[in-house]
């Protein structure tokens, strides 16, 4: 698979550097794209030139900035084990962020599970120690997640991708060793199984604690797994969930002490992906019949997570988390349940 596009990193405190930033952007789009420009194009463009040369002190310090970056880079590989039993592992070191630079890569293995014929099954995991898969990319560029059409089923990139992975003929398992947490939860929720580690695996849904609602799916599968009021315990508390306690709740299917995770799941895909293809398929659609949320209740999640994002309160929530160490190897991503429990009434009006 292609390598995870490099993306710049902007410190969310330094808002005018930012700005500069889209200035120069705006330049280059005003330039590359008209052939013809006209005068009052000109006029304007000529405008945000002084008034970046006002600010050129702001330049330097935002340029500076970019190159004392250190570039994060990762991949989520497919390996097919067999024609019909594959492996598709997340490698986004070090936390296994998921962020728009990723997208790309899920819907072109999604796409492979579609199309082809000889695939039974597929295995989720991950390489990266104490992850699984974790949260959205809050540093990306609000406009590289807005970039992307609608997809297959008419939802947005994430969620059409995971109520596609739910309805293919192909069994999915997660391997959940480490934090499957947000999304890491969501694509769990949204494969056919589940199964943890005891001592390592961590499942949560964490956004309500910063202010924010859950944007991939997990209101309209988990109440269908674990019953509504777990479903409100998990969502509402927004608190860490570890493999027993998964286990017991029916979050996951089974939590097996981590030295025997690994083997478990092989032999069970082994297994499945020796059985016929048909008869997998359509006992598949028949559980889904009456199992699976429409595409209408999976919608407005995604909806109502981008406008939480703009809202005071998760603004002022997640910089707080920010200031603590959020998005970065420590205490704060490891704990993520206690961190935002810790938060108290901040951004509260």
């Amino acid at each position: 698979m292609s390598q995870v596009v490099v993306r710049k990193i902007f410190p969310l405190a330094d808002e005018i550097a930012v700005r500069v930033g889209k200035l120069m952007l705006l330049l280059l789009l005003t330039y590359t794209k008209v052939s013809t420009i006209p005068s009052s194009n000109c006029d304007c463009a000529l405008r945000l030139v002084f008034c970046f040369l006002l600010d050129v002190h702001l330049s330097h310090k935002y340029e500076a900035l970019e190159m004392s970056e250190k570039y994060k880079s990762g991949e989520i590989r497919l390996e097919r084990r067999s024609n019909e039993y594959w492996r598709v592992t997340f490698d986004i070191p070090p936390l296994n962020i998921f962020g728009p630079a990723n997208i790309p890569q899920l819907e072109e293995i999604v796409s492979l599970l579609e199309s082809d014929d000889r695939v039974k099954v597929v295995v989720f995991d991950s390489a990266v120690e104490g992850f699984f898969l974790t949260h959205y990319d809050f540093l990306a560029k609000p406009e590289e997640s807005a970039k992307f059409p609608l997809g297959h089923t008419g939802l947005q990139a994430l969620p059409d991708m995971l109520a596609r992975l739910s309805r293919a003929s192909v069994v999915s398992i997660a391997s959940i060793r480490g934090r499957a947490t947000g999304v890491g939860s969501e694509l769990a929720l949204a494969s056919d199984m589940r199964f943890a580690s005891r001592e390592r695996a961590v499942l949560s849904q964490w956004e309500v604690g910063a202010a924010l609602v859950p944007g991939g799916g997990p209101m309209a599968r988990l109440p269908r797994l674990v019953g509504r009021g777990r479903a409100l315990e998990v969502l509402l508390g927004a608190d860490d969930v570890n493999g027993d306690i998964a286990e017991l709740y029916g979050y996951v299917n089974r939590s097996l002490p981590d030295n025997q995770l690994d083997a478990f799941v092989d032999a069970l895909a082994r297994r499945i992906s020796t059985f016929d293809r048909q008869a997998i398929a359509e006992t598949k659609r028949l559980v889904n019949l009456n199992s699976l949320p429409s595409d209408a209740e999976i919608e407005p999640e995604w909806n109502a997570f981008i406008a939480s994002l703009g809202r005071p309160a998760a603004q002022a929530r997640l910089r707080a988390l920010f200031e603590q160490g959020f998005h970065k190897p420590g205490d704060v991503e490891n704990r993520l349940g206690y961190h935002v429990g810790a938060l108290g009434s901040v951004g509260e009006v």
